[in-house]
């Protein structure tokens, strides 16, 4: 196979800053969450966090989850919309130099942008403008590349607008078609009030892997204990991946029930935790390990995110220290 994993998600320019409690307060949007934004209230985001250091780097749920895997060391491609904008071509540049494939051609307008504000207690409240990557169609999933590729991978945040979902649908109608692995990301609680029966049926259907966090999970069934969860959605699911924090993971696979250890850290930004994990999950069992192995390399990369700024790996992982984990 030509690539691991093929991703599809939302790409947007992430700009992370730390901020206080107040300038949070200030804005009015509810701290820890994901708001979606217009391009007036972004712009006074920005406004707000004016004159305050920043980092930016190409980002997004799923462009997370294959910078990570491309980190350690995999092969990816990727399906998201830019605009032909000074920021659309950072995004590329960025994904690119990570050895990355995208191939898909930019729009008119502007690039999306999500905007990161940590506060001294890690929480990262995120203030998303979708941009022209809520334009992502069918015509931009290449059923090529999927069918070189052992995993498909599908953020949920895509299922929030009518064409990035008709993209979502047609890549895991492509990827089932061609005998490729689907996984697929909840992406955020929020999105289960409005997707849930099209949640359960790509759950008991397409999907092969799914990955959810302990909220999510537990809207999804109702039930309230993470094994009773786990158990519930590998009743229709072959595999899953359900994130505990700082709990660390279980991993559901082949009926067994595989609990992963928490990695000890000082929290500094709990920004692309879930998305890393994905990634050495994905890139585990893509690469020869097993899901307990995988698992591992999950919770290590996860921890290793959330003990720096930004949800890009300033340390990756080192052939020697992937080694050691997965022994």
């Amino acid at each position: 196979m030509k690539y691991d994993v093929y991703g599809v998600g939302n790409s947007l320019v992430d700009i992370q800053a730390q901020v206080t409690e107040a300038t949070v307060a200030a804005l009015g949007f509810p701290k820890g969450s994901m708001t979606l934004v217009d391009e007036a209230a972004q712009a006074k985001v920005l406004g707000s966090v004016a004159g305050v250091p920043f980092h930016r780097c190409a980002g997004g749920s799923a462009a997370n989850t294959i910078l990570g895997i491309a980190d350690f060391g995999g092969k990816t491609a990727y399906a998201g919309k830019t605009a032909d904008d000074e920021l659309g071509r950072f995004f590329l540049e960025d994904m690119r130099r990570m050895g990355v494939s995208i191939e898909v051609p930019p729009a008119a307008g502007q690039t999306g942008t999500c905007v990161i504000l940590i506060t001294p207690d890690a929480q990262r409240t995120m203030l998303t403008h979708l941009g022209v990557s809520a334009t992502l169609g069918p015509d931009d999933i290449d059923g090529n590349q999927i069918a070189q590729s052992k995993y498909v991978y599908v953020e949920g945040y895509l299922f929030a607008g009518p064409s990035t979902r008709d993209a979502a649908l047609l890549a895991i109608a492509q990827a089932k078609a061609a005998g490729v692995k689907v996984a697929f990301t909840i992406s955020d609680p929020f999105l289960i009030a409005g997707y849930r029966d099209e949640f359960w049926e790509l759950i008991r259907g397409p999907v092969d892997l799914l990955f959810c966090n302990l909220d999510e999970a537990r809207s999804l069934t109702g039930l309230t204990d993470a094994v009773d969860c786990a158990r519930e959605i590998h009743r229709h699911a072959e595999n899953v991946a359900l994130t505990l924090g700082a709990n660390g993971s279980i991993v559901m696979h082949q009926g067994d029930v595989l609990p992963i250890e928490g990695v000890e850290v000082e929290a500094i930004d709990t920004t692309g935790a879930g998305d890393m994990y994905a990634a050495g999950l994905l890139y585990g069992i893509t690469n020869g390990l097993t899901w307990r192995s995988a698992g591992r390399l999950a919770s290590h990369a996860a921890a290793r995110v959330v003990g720096q700024l930004g949800a890009r790996l300033k340390r990756p992982f080192t052939a020697a220290e992937i080694a050691d984990l997965v022994m």
